[in-house]
Formats: C-alpha cells, sequence, structure tokens
C-alpha cells in the first residue's frame, strides 16, 4: 500500500495538483481510496492493483453515463498525458470530482434507502452500457495454489462456487454491469440538497445484478440489518423480489468466499493483519453457512 506521500507525488506529476490534503476512505475491500483537497476543489483519488487497470477505466466511463442521465457520480479527472488512468508501481491510479455530500453510514436506515436507491439506478441506467473493459462474471477457481492457506479454506470456496453454478443454470437471473463493491462508503447524501449519488463505479464488470446487492449486504451486517437497503433497492432496480428471495442467500455465500479468496491472496503476497481479520471474518461468515 502506497503512503500519503507517494499518493501525493503521483498526483502532483500526473495531475499537476499542488498542495494537497489526503485522508485515507475506509469501506471497500478491492481497492484502496483518498479523499484529497486541494484549496476549495475536493476530489477522489482511487487505486486498483494493475490487472483492475481496464475495469477500473469501465467504471470510469460508466460514472460518465450515470452523470448525463442525473444521477450524481464522480467526474473522471485525466492525466496531464491525457489518459483516464496513472500506471503506478502500486497499481493504476484514478482521479474524480468529487460529488458534493457526505458518505452514507451502512447502519442508519435513512442513508440505507438512498444506498439502495442508488445502487438500484445504478443497475438501471446501465443495463445498455457497455465497454471494452468491462470484466466478465467469472467464479472463483477452487483449485488455486493460494486456497492452501487454511485447512477449511478450499472446500468452503468449492461449496460456494458450486451453489452459485446451481443456481446460475436453475434460476433466470437479471445479468448486468456490476459496482463489483458497493460498500455504503462510496455513496453519499448532500444535506444541502438532499440528493444522492456516488463517488465512482468501482472497477466495473458484469454478472448477476443480486451479488452487488449480497455485497451491499455484507457491509451493512447481513439480511437482518439490511431491510431498508433491499427496500430501497428493489424500488429503483431492475430486479424484482422474487429474483432477489431466490439469489441472495447463495449469492451472500459466494460473496464470502471471494472475500475468503481476496483474503489468502495477500496473505500468500504479505502477512498483513488486515487480510488475517478479514479470513477471519469470511471464515465464520461461510462456516455459518454451510450445508
Amino acid at each position: 500500500m502506497p503512503d500519503d506521500d507517494r499518493v501525493r507525488s503521483l498526483l502532483r506529476d500526473q495531475w499537476h495538483l499542488l498542495t494537497v490534503d489526503l485522508r485515507r476512505l475506509t469501506g471497500g475491500m478491492l481497492s484502496q481510496a483518498w479523499d484529497v483537497a486541494v484549496g476549495e476543489d475536493r476530489y477522489v483519488a482511487r487505486l486498483v492493483d494493475a490487472a483492475s487497470r481496464q475495469p477500473l477505466e469501465a467504471g470510469l466511463a460508466a460514472a460518465v453515463q450515470l452523470r448525463g442521465s442525473g444521477v450524481e457520480a464522480g467526474q473522471p479527472v485525466r492525466t496531464i498525458g491525457g489518459g483516464l488512468t496513472a500506471a503506478t508501481p502500486a497499481g493504476a491510479l484514478a482521479l474524480l470530482r468529487r460529488v458534493p455530500g457526505r458518505v452514507l453510514v451502512g447502519g442508519d436506515p435513512i442513508d440505507q434507502q438512498f444506498w439502495g436507491d442508488r445502487l438500484g439506478a445504478l443497475h438501471r441506467i446501465l443495463q445498455s452500457f457497455h465497454h471494452p473493459g468491462l470484466r466478465p462474471w467469472n467464479l472463483l477457481d477452487p483449485d488455486a495454489a493460494h486456497l492452501a492457506a487454511e485447512p477449511w479454506l478450499r472446500p468452503a470456496v468449492a461449496d460456494a462456487v458450486n451453489a452459485t453454478t446451481r443456481l446460475t443454470v436453475t434460476d433466470r437471473l437479471t445479468y448486468g454491469v456490476l459496482h463489483g463493491d458497493p460498500a455504503a462508503e462510496d455513496f453519499v447524501v448532500d444535506p444541502a440538497t438532499g440528493r444522492a449519488g456516488l463517488l465512482d463505479c468501482g472497477s466495473s464488470g458484469t454478472g448477476p445484478l443480486v451479488y452487488d446487492v449480497a455485497a451491499a449486504v455484507v457491509y451493512a451486517g447481513g439480511p437482518d440489518q439490511s431491510v431498508e437497503l433491499l427496500d430501497g433497492y428493489l424500488a429503483a432496480s431492475p430486479v424484482g423480489p422474487d429474483e432477489l428471495d431466490a439469489a441472495l442467500p447463495v449469492l451472500l455465500r459466494f460473496r464470502w468466499a471471494v472475500q475468503a479468496d481476496w483474503s489468502a491472496r495477500r496473505l500468500a503476497a504479505e502477512d498483513g493483519a488486515r487480510a488475517r481479520e478479514s479470513l477471519d471474518r469470511a471464515r465464520v461468515a461461510l462456516e455459518s453457512m454451510a450445508g
């Protein structure tokens, strides 16, 4: 993970932003983000690994389409060389003008309504969105070497993959563009106007839309803590309640498997405390869903 001084240097060299104040943003699993202030101007910088550069650029293009459809979303800022992202030793870095407002609080019922509504709007509006960088839906590999990190890990991931495969074969699911990592902290509401939006569209890919809902439910603390989130989503999305009820339990399990896989990969690269804590949470969740 680059330190703040390194990010300041990249913002100066690639975007010519000087006298930058940074605050690292929490939330989200698949990227790192910073709130960037340059005088009165506010931005969000997002960093993904090098392999996710094209999906990140797809997400930047998706944000432009959302803005054109009346949804508040971060506006991408090109580098001084004209690129959407800058290649760095730590991955690909993007910069967006920040949407006005405060980030949502995942446990707040009213904020959950905003959260679900904006996720549903993203799914609805991007039904016709196409971009060469969109990553296709891809199930995990239960034979991956890093899943040998813990005895429980490979069987748990395999079970989640098998259950998801059965779901996608036997049920008619609504597919479309995914945010991929829709934590509450990636969505905002402006108290001055009451308008809600999102900081960006993440590293966008395509897949069953309920997967995004499952990811949001995990961030909210589980289905019992997500009632308003789900209500807000159903009111705005192309997914119906029957599909949501059928697919959500299976894709919740798969989302936890994704977290376990991500954590095991990080442990294989470096024994970080964040990866260990994340892996332990995934184990508890997957064990509760076994069977």
